[in-house]
């Protein structure tokens, strides 16, 4: 009997252990875990290291477009293998955020290119300059310049971007039509009378998002930019035109006090549904409006200017996770990088590279025409390590001039003020 129970425990003991070693042969599941013994099973495969991505899109068509970017990856080669995580972007920030204590973090990360500078100035995202000049260093003009711009800290690169969109006008042809405005408008001169002739019967001109985030402060940014402004020079007299310019529409009808309230998405529903005969929005919202208002007849161009057109960047930048995987992940940062159209139609983007968009027929349609030659001049967030800061001063005192809290000169100033601070910081 003795000895069938030291049997069984032999036995048993064998099965842990055999079990035991199955699992860190192949358990690849924990981010960058790799196998250590270079091959896999009898047949003397290669094992591959496993990558762990985060990402935020919760749009159907953006989470297929990771899809389509890892497995296209996956395929193309048997060294790596990439997996994607959906982390919502408040958790995603608050992990990015803590993880460098408690080292849970990715390989690789998607992140908002405004925010791409603060997380650099934590110490998260690896050095990535020598590899990005082996590979790119001779290829620069093929880039859009802002959006590679917000890769960097001084003349180092942290990362590349993933994909890049702006913001355009656009405008209801048919009620365009129905005051006798023969064409969208090219300046605020002309954008002003047009309001004038279009906002009546509960349809303001204009809708914009001027809420208290970054979608506020996105949204100001080409106003600010257009009066000769910038975020560093907001107390001056262009400043303080941008500022004018949205209190008076408030004021005069053209623009909704609610526009305080909305996101971009919620902008887009106003002028789907005949609300606003115009609005600012981006390209990722084209096929929403055509869902929306599949009858409407409507068009995309750049947003009126003062002293000169502007733009503001959006997108996302893809970095690696420092100490994690380096030289593995960025042969995933190169292959997106040159892949970009395996994925950026789905996502309503448009490449970050102007030799691929040229090559992009999806993105060289009737309404995406305008925002592709946009993104030639449009100027990116920053790049600033306390963009945060900047940003909640740009929406706070937009917010007010627009609730007539606040003089447009006064706004501007204290504005400034936010904004020197967090630049010193």
């Amino acid at each position: 009997m003795k000895k069938r129970k030291a049997l069984a425990v032999i036995l048993a003991a064998l099965m842990i252990t055999v079990a035991t070693v199955g699992c860190s042969s192949s358990d690849n599941s924990k981010p960058g875990t790799q196998s250590t013994g270079g091959t896999s099973g009898s047949s003397g495969t290669k094992s591959r290291i496993t990558l762990t991505l985060w990402d935020y899109f919760e749009g159907t068509n953006s989470q297929r477009g990771v899809k389509n970017l890892v497995n296209s990856f996956n395929s193309a080669q048997d060294e790596i293998t990439v997996k994607s995580v959906f982390t919502p972007r408040g958790e995603m920030d608050k992990q990015l955020s803590i993880g460098l204590v408690s080292n849970k973090l990715p390989d690789l990360v998607l992140i908002d290119n405004p925010d791409f500078a603060s997380r650099i100035s934590m110490g998260l995202l690896a050095d990535v300059t020598d590899n990005f000049k082996k590979d790119y260093g001779d290829k620069l003009d093929l880039f859009y310049p802002a959006p590679l711009e917000t890769c960097k800290s001084g003349d180092k690169y942290y990362g590349i971007p993933f994909g890049s969109n702006d913001l355009g006008l656009f405008w209801n042809k048919d009620m365009f039509k129905a005051a006798g405005i023969s064409d969208a408008p090219k300046t605020w001169d002309e954008m002003t009378k047009d309001c004038e002739k279009l906002s009546k019967n509960g349809v303001y001109g204009l809708a914009v998002s001027a809420i208290k985030n970054d979608e506020g402060s996105f949204q100001f940014f080409p106003w600010l930019y257009s009066a000769g402004a910038t975020y560093k020079a907001v107390n001056s007299s262009g400043g303080i035109k941008a500022f004018s310019l949205l209190q008076n529409y408030v004021s005069k009808g053209y623009l909704s006090k609610e526009s305080i309230n909305w996101t971009q998405a919620d902008v887009e529903k106003q002028f789907a549904t005949g609300k606003a005969a115009m609005m600012l929005n981006g390209p990722w919202n084209i096929e929403t409006v055509q869902a929306d208002a599949p009858n409407m007849k409507f068009g995309t161009t750049q947003i009126p200017k003062d002293a000169q057109y502007a733009s503001v960047t959006g997108g996302e930048n893809l970095g690696i996770i420092k100490g994690h995987n380096e030289a593995a992940g960025w042969k995933f940062l190169k292959y997106s990088c040159d892949n970009a159209l395996v994925y950026i139609d789905d996502m309503g983007y448009i490449p970050s590279r102007k030799d691929l968009a040229e090559k992009d027929t999806k993105i060289n349609t009737e309404y995406m025409k305008a925002f592709v030659d946009i993104l030639d001049y449009a100027s990116p967030r920053g790049p600033e390590a306390n963009w945060p800061k900047v940003s909640a001063a740009l929406y706070t005192a937009e917010q007010e001039v627009m609730l007539n809290q606040k003089t447009p000169a006064d706004a501007a100033k204290e504005a400034q003020t936010s904004i020197d601070s967090a630049l010193k910081q």
